[in-house]
């Protein structure tokens, strides 16, 4: 079985909700990145998003974009990112890897390639946000021959869409809690909730929420109603604030302690 699905599956009969953080490999540095995976496993993350830095992030706000930047400078590719889930193997992280890139990459490198390289490095999923499932026919029959999960983007505006997109999703179904970008939101849509019930409604997977997510009240609130929680743009400030240390060889692993004490706030 999928690394996703045993994760669900595991925590649903535990009563728990899947945390999910979001970090861009490469920021600060792809060493630091390799660091970084094994806080959050740590601070009791139970998945991870692997997020490949791309100069032109559509759905991503501007704490992103720099981390993206950051990252860019060490001219990390989508290969790079995915070798990081295998190094982070190597070092004995057991986390499931799901890799969150746009479409281009994945196509300038190759389909197949990009499915095959995943597989050898044991991720288990991967978003693209940019590919709509009208089109996503080739790359979702390469995912499922390779144990990939192809993981679709709800928003709230797909409307009739959301049972077209739910019924070739696999894994989980992402549910984005509110129009535009990622960053950080201190409100959300009074229509989130009747949202997510029909995304419910029109699937049997698990579902997760992203997009704003900021504190541990908010990560709170949408595990009563999700089984997964997506936290990006507040833990990628949260290391672009702790940069001077974790780029600082004395004070590396006080920068390390400030994000994973972070994360296991925001977790609770």
């Amino acid at each position: 079985m999928n690394l996703i699905d045993r994760t669900f599956s595991r925590l649903k009969e535990q009563g728990k909700t899947v945390f999910i953080p979001f970090v861009t490999v490469g920021d600060p540095d792809p060493d630091t990145s390799l660091d970084i995976l094994q806080q959050l496993e740590l601070a009791g993350a139970d998945l991870v998003e692997l997020g490949v830095p791309y100069s032109d992030p559509l759905a991503d706000g501007p704490v992103i974009q720099r981390s993206s930047m950051r990252a860019l400078r060490h001219r990390i590719t989508i290969a790079d990112c995915i070798g990081t889930a295998r190094r982070a193997r190597e070092r004995g992280i057991r986390l499931p890897f799901v890799l969150f890139t746009y479409y281009n990459p994945v196509l300038q490198f190759g389909l197949e390639r990009t499915f095959r390289l995943m597989r050898e490095s044991d991720m288990s999923g991967i978003i693209i946000p940019d590919l709509p499932v009208e089109e996503s026919g080739e790359a979702r029959e390469l995912a499922a021959a390779h144990g990939i999960h192809l993981i679709p983007l709800v928003a709230p505006t797909s409307n009739e869409r959301i049972r077209k997109i739910t019924e070739r999703a696999s894994g989980f179904v992402y549910c984005v809690s509110s129009l535009g970008v990622t960053g950080m939101r201190s409100e959300f849509d009074a229509g989130v909730e009747r949202f997510l019930a029909s995304v419910r409604q029109s699937t049997s997977l698990p579902i997760a929420i992203g997009f704003g997510i900021s504190s541990h009240e908010q990560v709170e609130r949408f595990s009563k109603i999700c089984d997964g929680v997506v936290v990006g743009s507040a833990i990628v400030r949260k290391i672009e604030e702790a940069g001077p240390l974790l780029t600082s060889p004395d004070r590396r692993e006080e920068g390390l302690a400030l994000v994973r004490e972070y994360v296991r706030q925001l977790k609770g």
